[in-house]
């Protein structure tokens, strides 16, 4: 039956595609797991603003000792802002 003809009429819209590109192997980057509780999730968000908060009240204590012992204004220059709106999937941030 080999030699014979095909029994079946392909459909008019399913034409068969050309392979996919599709990337081959495991994806670049790491991991994040988000938490299925919600308890730990509010406690991530708690943990994160803590240590944001913590970390601005240093630099504001460690500029105002450094402009009050020097004999001129410094002059503070801000880091680079990070770029759009962090990744979703990642609520607490940092994967700490």
């Amino acid at each position: 039956m080999a030699q014979g003809s095909k029994k079946f009429k392909q459909r008019p819209g399913a034409s068969k595609k050309g392979p996919h590109n599709k990337q081959k192997g495991p994806k670049k980057g790491g991991r994040i797991i988000a938490p299925k509780k919600a308890p730990l999730v509010q406690q991530q968000k708690l943990k994160k603003g803590l240590e944001v908060a913590i970390r601005n009240k240093i630099e504001q204590e460690v500029t105002q000792r450094a402009s009050s012992s020097l004999h001129k204004p410094l002059a503070v220059v801000k880091g680079a802002e990070p770029k759009g709106p962090p990744a979703a999937g990642r609520p607490g941030g940092s994967s700490k």
